[in-house]
């Protein structure tokens, strides 16, 4: 069983204004870079076999900065990418609530499998986020990892490890840089 620590990236001027980021590659702010070092801190006794990360700038970002203060490379992997969120990224959620309507009260309804226009499902999103950490797994199964990837992508894992509707996703999301340990099983 692999011991998995969970790190959503730190935070970026779209995460501060609220808008929906999706896999729009937007760069850390000063206080994302500050939280990473943080964070980088209060791992430092910890060891970890290995640190896989998004392809995605800001997680890219956040686990060079923690990779540093272990020494170790980096791992990027485009499977551990956030929900592509379509139409929707870029845009605040009261804007989308208010443009798409309808679709955003299935989304309420039926979060796992309701699809923001050029988007993907949450189901999609944990089915390439499990297939990436099920290889993680297999090469490291008795030794601790670090992932570092995005609010729902982690909180998809964090549903597979607690046995919890994928549709529970929303609920999971930790904070920037809030690291989350959970015992990964394939």
């Amino acid at each position: 069983m692999t011991q998995c620590c969970l790190v959503r990236h730190g935070q970026t001027d779209w995460n501060k204004k609220g808008l929906y980021t999706g896999q729009s590659d937007i760069p850390l702010n000063e206080a994302g870079r500050e939280q990473a070092a943080v964070l980088a801190r209060k791992l430092k006794g910890q060891k970890f076999a290995a640190i896989y990360t998004s392809d995605l700038i800001r997680a890219r970002e956040t686990a060079e900065i923690i990779a540093a203060a272990f020494g170790l490379p980096i791992h990027p992997d485009a499977r551990l990418r956030e929900i592509n969120q379509g139409e929707w990224e870029g845009l605040h959620v009261e804007v989308i609530r208010m443009q798409y309507n309808d679709l955003w009260m299935k989304k309420q309804a039926d979060p796992a499998s309701v699809r923001p226009p050029g988007g993907e499902t949450i189901s999609e999103v944990a089915a390439r986020v499990f297939a990436a950490t099920d290889e993680i797994a297999t090469k490291y199964p008795d030794s601790p990892v670090l992932v570092v990837s995005h609010g729902l992508a982690i909180a998809t894992l964090i549903c597979r490890a607690e046995n919890i509707p994928i549709g529970q996703a929303y609920d999971k999301i930790p904070q920037n840089t809030e690291p989350v340990w959970i015992r990964y099983t394939k």
